[in-house]
């Protein structure tokens, strides 16, 4: 179905002039800026979302820590525990900002729900950037949780833990735009859901799964995941003197790595709006 493109739409807002009586035109309102845009956006869905997602936010956490608790049978400690732990705890981020973010392009796009964003005069980056997070900003509580109970569970240290506070929104936006570009590329509401699985799916064994164990192909791969660096970066932080340069490092390419997803679903949010 053919709809107004937001580009469009916003040129048209800007150019219009309201006609009043006496002949005399008003200008009207100019097209929304790019931060107050994201700001409603973000507001909006937070708002929405708050309801439907929660009990789903739980489903996440209780699942992280049920695969560290099988885990904790199998791995004793050192490195593999770091790396069990952070991969759990990185995973509640992929499950809501990759999977179910997928899932909501993809109903949205379905459903003509880009219809409405299209006509209104914010731009594209904004809807993309304030959706992703919205469902970001959920995965907070949950990763939080997770990272302490494994650090308990594996007697890893607390101590550094105010990673996270990189590591979350970094990893979340990575994810994020993976899922949003997903979901709008999918040619069908089906296929987003499945590609959001298949994320989720590779994020889970991926990540959580210590690297030594992989076989070398699949260790590969594992360096093409976005959340591969999140999931190393918070790993370090378990050594007794952790590397901190390698510590920023996996940082900043977790957010190159969100930077260019987050461009790609703003891309493919331009171009599934125009269809």
């Amino acid at each position: 179905m053919s709809i107004v493109p937001a580009e469009a739409v916003s040129a048209t807002v800007q150019e219009a002039h309201e006609v009043r009586p006496g002949g005399v035109r008003h200008p009207l309102a100019p097209r929304a800026r790019l931060l107050p845009a994201l700001a409603a956006v973000y507001r909006a869905q937070l708002s929405r979302a708050r309801v439907a997602r929660i009990p789903l936010l739980f489903v996440a956490t209780f699942q992280s820590v049920g695969i560290m608790v099988l885990m904790r049978g199998v791995v004793d400690g050192g490195a593999e525990a770091r790396a069990v732990v952070a991969g759990s705890s990185v995973l509640v981020v992929a499950f809501v900002a990759l999977n179910l973010l997928a899932q909501y392009f993809g109903q949205l796009r379905a459903s003509g729900g880009l219809d409405h964003y299209a006509t209104l005069p914010v731009p594209p980056a904004a809807v993309v950037l304030g959706a992703a997070g919205a469902y970001a900003s959920f995965t907070v509580p949950g990763t939080i949780v997770t990272a302490v109970i494994g650090s308990v569970l594996f007697g890893l240290p607390l101590t550094h833990l105010w990673v996270l506070v990189a590591v979350i929104p970094l990893a979340g936006a990575a994810l994020a735009g993976l899922g949003a570009a997903l979901g709008l590329l999918a040619p069908r509401q089906e296929l987003a859901t499945l590609l959001g699985q298949l994320g989720m799916s590779a994020a889970l064994l991926l990540g959580v799964l210590p690297a030594g164990r992989l076989p070398e192909p699949v260790a590969y791969a594992r360096d093409l995941l976005p959340s591969t660096y999140g999931v190393e970066a918070l790993a370090r932080t378990f050594d007794p003197h952790p590397h901190w340069p390698g510590v920023a490092l996996d940082l900043a390419v977790c957010a190159v790595v969100g930077v260019v997803s987050l461009a790609v679903a703003t891309w493919a949010y331009r171009r599934a709006a125009v269809r």
